[in-house]
């Protein structure tokens, strides 16, 4: 077995574990794909984390920014405590009709809602507290969504980033290469902001080679 297969074997092994069938996101899968979507949703054991996450710090209010067919915003939403929301944000209005249609579906149509538009707009336009912050949009925009998650995530809560490593291209990013970029800076200012303390997550598998920002804002 080649090194690359074997990260997929054990990611799918961890997937068997720890992530239950569960016919709401294979659905949700299905009708992403069936609506042309892009396969670049999260992996279920990235879903998985995402929601310890949020769980682990008992998240009441939540901000996703790139909804895609709403994948992942189930799994935060499943999350949220039982009075809570979630706010997330998404660019394309067919990627919003579908992950309308996955959320009633879930049956969390009525704690998260899509907000269709620029997400630096529309995250301008939200006000503090939140608990936390998924960012999974374009890595391009990630250094500028970075300030407006510090501001509205209150102390002790978390920014939590995908695709922060790239196949290893945040290394030395290539000029042509807008997310690499974004990504490489978006690392940076991760690392060095003083109200921030955080750690990126190299991760191999079955979505290949990739990492995960997580932050904690400082008290």
């Amino acid at each position: 077995m080649s090194e690359e297969g074997l990260f997929e074997a054990v990611d799918t092994y961890i997937n068997s574990l720890f992530v239950e069938d569960d016919p709401v996101l294979e659905r949700a899968v299905e009708r992403a794909a069936a609506a042309g979507l892009p396969e670049i949703q999260v992996s279920p054991g990235q879903g998985k984390l995402i929601y310890l996450l949020a769980k682990m710090i008992g998240a009441r209010r939540i901000l996703e920014v790139g909804t895609l067919g709403g994948y992942s915003t189930v799994w935060l939403g499943r999350a949220l405590h039982k009075d809570g929301e979630l706010v997330s944000i998404e660019l394309e209005p067919a990627h919003v009709k579908v992950a309308r249609e996955t959320l009633a579906d879930a049956g969390l149509d009525g704690s998260c809602r899509v907000v269709e538009g620029k997400a630096l707009d529309a995250m301008q336009a939200l006000s503090p507290p939140f608990d936390m912050v998924f960012l999974d949009a374009n890595k391009d925009g990630y250094p500028a969504y970075l300030k407006q998650a510090i501001r509205l995530v209150r102390p002790g809560g978390l920014i939590v980033a995908d695709n922060v490593v790239r196949e290893g291209a945040v290394l030395k990013p290539s000029s042509v290469d807008a997310n690499a970029i974004g990504a490489a800076a978006f690392n940076q200012a991760l690392a060095s902001h003083p109200q921030l303390e955080a750690i990126i997550l190299q991760q191999v598998g079955v979505k290949g080679h990739d990492g995960l920002a997580v932050a904690r804002v400082k008290d």
